[in-house]
């Protein structure tokens, strides 16, 4: 199954190793789902996670952190929008992550933000949004 994060999934999984996000990395990690990426979506988590607020944080360094990039980047499938889907959501930067969560057919969009991604009648019948703890409850539940 693929599935695509937003970058709020990937900030908290770098501020603890306690929380669902960094179990749905784990998981990620150990290849029980594909993680879908873009470009336009790996520069946004490098923009967001190399931040010095962000780095301070995070108690990391930017080396540690660009190694984990470097590392999602390698074990995620990619794909190229060919295409603009331009839901029109309050932050621009949504848009991208709906773009790709079609492009990849991830089953699965997942956020802790999913009032970002709610505008007017639209409606997304070709994946879910899901926050990361509602994701993993459904895994371990069927």
């Amino acid at each position: 199954m693929v599935i695509t994060i937003d970058t709020n999934i990937l900030y908290q999984a770098l501020s603890s190793n306690l929380g669902a996000s960094f179990r749905i990395l784990q998981l990620v990690r150990k290849g029980d789902f594909k993680l879908a990426i873009s470009q336009p979506v790996f520069s946004e988590y490098v923009d967001v996670l190399t931040r010095p607020n962000s780095l301070k944080y995070f108690d990391l360094k930017q080396s540690d952190v660009k190694n984990i990039l470097r590392y999602i980047a390698y074990i995620s499938e990619k794909y190229d929008p060919k295409f603009l889907f331009r839901p029109n959501l309050k932050d621009e930067n949504d848009n991208m992550f709906v773009e790709l969560a079609i492009v990849s057919q991830s089953k699965f969009l997942i956020t802790n933000n999913i009032k970002d991604f709610v505008s007017g009648e639209l409606i997304f019948d070709n994946f879910e949004l899901i926050t990361p703890s509602k994701f993993l409850w459904r895994q371990l539940n069927g």
